[in-house]
């Protein structure tokens, strides 16, 4: 196979091109080189997604059999459209790496892979979507660039050479976002920790390199599809993943458990002061049973864990990104509900 990765320098798009060079694959990487360089072994490709000129000039570095697309994210509808349409001529396949977001049933209802996805054009600009100040609706803006984006790939490939991929939530080695990595240097404290909600509730992250091996073997597929990416429900649980960031850490922690309903009385922002703690009823019931079906394998969430605390003592760096400040309640705000809870 030979294969283009649209980013390809950190976290998700790193281990996709990565997880190709392992299989004896040819990868070239278009990005700007700003945030770190593609393994190595990979053919670098420079210039930005949004030029007309450098699209153009990437499309004549082909042919490919196909594309995978981990660096939209930031990009409007119509940007992604323009280049899934510089480069169709030049490739069979396009795989296109979307969010559970592009659901309208997103995180209040449990989904599946035929859940409605919102409205979105697949030519809609940067504003498409944008809520009106003081809106206090379900924040749709996110998931409409994104659906839009779908159909973008959608519009210049055709149905059955693109495979949509919908992740949930991801962590592993080179997370950029902060959850797992704040948890881990949280266990690694010790003492009272903080352990939001009920403890056999399931939740359902999936590791960056299952994603990426998934991901990859859709670029090779004959069929497109659309394809919700993640853990099986049940598969792992919160005490499971809060445990094992106390053993891999020394095991120096003790977990407290706090009741939802504690921690929405303390006001603990949800998703962010304690991550991946959210009551919303559909954050951890998302069906992807065709990617189970299509060979999508899901390791222990431990293994996740552990090799993420590797890469962190071995001075792994994430790509800088604003939202890894969002993430990790203060020691403070901590103690003071650890207080009331043992009083």
């Amino acid at each position: 196979m030979k294969i283009l990765v649209l980013g390809g320098t950190w976290f998700l798009g790193r281990a996709v091109a990565q997880a190709a060079l392992d299989r004896g694959w040819t990868v070239s990487a278009f990005n700007r080189g700003r945030s770190g360089e593609a393994p190595a072994g990979t053919r670098a490709i420079r210039g930005d997604r949004t030029s007309v000129k450098d699209l153009s000039n990437l499309a004549q570095q082909g042919p490919w059999d196909a594309v995978i697309d981990t660096s939209a994210s930031e990009l409007a509808p119509r940007d992604v459209l323009a280049g899934a349409q510089a480069l169709e001529p030049v490739a069979g396949k396009y795989v296109y790496v979307s969010t559970v977001n592009a659901y309208r049933g997103w995180p209040n209802e449990p989904l599946t892979e035929s859940s409605e996805v919102l409205d979105g054009p697949a030519d809609a600009d940067a504003d498409y979507g944008r809520l009106p100040p003081n809106w206090d609706g379900p924040d749709w803006f996110y998931g409409r660039q994104k659906a839009g984006a779908e159909r973008a790939s959608l519009a210049a490939f055709g149905e059955k050479r693109v495979s949509i991929l919908r992740p949930g939530v991801i962590l592993g080695p080179g997370e950029y976002v902060g959850r797992l990595p704040w948890w881990l240097r949280r266990a690694a404290k010790g003492g009272e920790v903080l352990a939001p909600g009920e403890p056999s509730k399931t939740i359902q992250p999936v590791d960056v390199r299952d994603v990426a091996a998934f991901a990859l073997d859709q670029a090779a597929s004959a069929y497109g599809g659309r394809f919700n990416v993640t853990a099986p429900i049940g598969h792992e649980t919160m005490n499971g993943f809060l445990t094992a960031c106390l053993e891999v850490t020394g095991g120096l922690g003790h977990l407290v458990w706090a009741p939802d309903d504690v921690l929405i009385a303390h006001g603990v922002e949800q998703w962010t002061e304690l991550p991946l703690w959210r009551t919303h009823a559909g954050v951890w019931s998302i069906d992807s049973a065709g990617a189970q079906a299509a060979g999508l394998r899901c390791r222990p969430l431990t293994e996740t864990v552990s090799a993420t605390w590797e890469w962190l003592q071995a001075g792994g760096v994430p790509v800088e990104h604003p939202r890894w400040s969002e993430h990790g309640i203060s020691a403070q705000r901590e103690a003071e509900i650890l207080a009331n809870l043992n009083a």
